[in-house]
């Protein structure tokens, strides 16, 4: 058996101790949710479809009277009726008789069947068959696709385009789906600028917080700049402390280690629980992980390719969760071996 890899073994740790759906629901207009993650169980509030239909063009007839029909001895039924798609209900018919019938309209219960246009030869109004046809032959019946209260749709699901249709055809305008969680972020260390801010040697621009904003943006987050903090201990705890008032996540780049002090785990430690105190990277052991009032913090390497690494392993999934979404860990790819 294998060992489970460290860093699995911390985003398995991390993850754990982030709750589950914490977001509240909101309510949102159907035509906004592609993308949003549904709240609860999605259950049908109807069949579908809501009657039986027909798939095809022709004419509808009793089964009964084509079963002894044949090209020797073929079965003539009279058009007594047309029925239309839109058209509330189907006209009756007896024996003999047949009905016209068009895609989508309506059709009754009982040992029907649809004989398609080419399948019948017309004159005038009447039509003749040379074959047997089955009981609802291309008829859909009602609730074939979805019978009401079914869950169609699972709580914790990406809301997609298919989605989106699937609520439409029930003929619901709104869905509730969960509030996207709320995530400052800062940028941590002496060194690090402004990245539109005049550039000094020794200084580092702060691309971090733009890339790690849209990265809150692509995961479902509601990204907030919470700027860039000094390598000033109290000061940067008050920030997060105020911080945690508001926000639902705190994503932290840089940092995590200043004059030989582990920084970022003493700060997490003294607003919450410190949970993962390192994992081994290419670029050392920068990841550091926490709880605070139930809420995440997540701290990634100052460097900007590692800084995006550590949110993709560990961030985005918090966000995930927050939401309520079934997690499936991201693998590290960095670390699979080379194809």
């Amino acid at each position: 058996m294998s060992e489970t890899s460290p860093l699995v073994e911390a985003q398995q740790k991390f993850i754990n101790a982030v709750p589950a759906q914490s977001m509240a629901a909101e309510t949102m207009a159907l035509d906004k949710a592609l993308g949003r993650t549904l709240y609860s169980d999605f259950n049908a509030p109807e069949d579908s479809p809501p009657y039986h239909r027909a798939i095809v063009e022709g004419f509808l007839v009793n089964t009964a009277e084509t079963r002894d029909a044949s090209e020797e001895t073929p079965v003539s039924f009279k058009v007594v009726g047309r029925v239309a798609p839109g058209d509330a209900e189907c006209p009756s018919f007896g024996t003999g008789e047949a009905i016209e019938v068009q895609t989508g309209s309506i059709l009754p219960d009982g040992q029907v069947s649809i004989v398609r246009m080419w399948e019948a030869k017309r004159d005038g109004d009447n039509v003749s068959i040379s074959r047997p046809f089955p009981p609802r032959f291309f008829i859909e019946d009602q609730g074939c696709d979805i019978n009401k209260g079914d869950t169609i749709i699972s709580a914790g699901t990406l809301l997609t385009p298919q989605h989106i249709g699937t609520i439409a055809s029930l003929g619901l305008g709104e869905v509730a789906v969960a509030s996207q969680p709320r995530v400052t972020v800062f940028a941590s260390g002496d060194e690090v600028i402004p990245y539109t801010a005049p550039f000094k040697p020794g200084m580092i621009r702060d691309c971090n917080s733009p890339m790690l904003e849209a990265a809150v943006s692509a995961a479902g987050g509601l990204p907030t700049l919470g700027g860039i903090m000094g390598d000033n201990f109290d000061a940067f705890v008050s920030a997060v402390r105020n911080t945690l008032n508001e926000a639902d996540m705190i994503v932290i780049s840089g940092g995590t280690a200043v004059g030989g002090r582990d920084f970022i785990s003493d700060l997490i430690s003294e607003v919450g629980e410190l949970l993962i105190d390192g994992v081994p990277m290419r670029s050392g052991r920068p990841l550091i992980m926490g709880i605070a009032n139930g809420k995440p913090i997540v701290a990634v390497a100052g460097h900007p390719p590692e800084a995006q690494r550590g949110f993709q392993l560990f961030g985005a999934p918090a966000i995930a969760k927050l939401m309520g979404q079934t997690i499936e860990l991201p693998e590290d790819q960095a670390q699979q071996p080379p194809q």
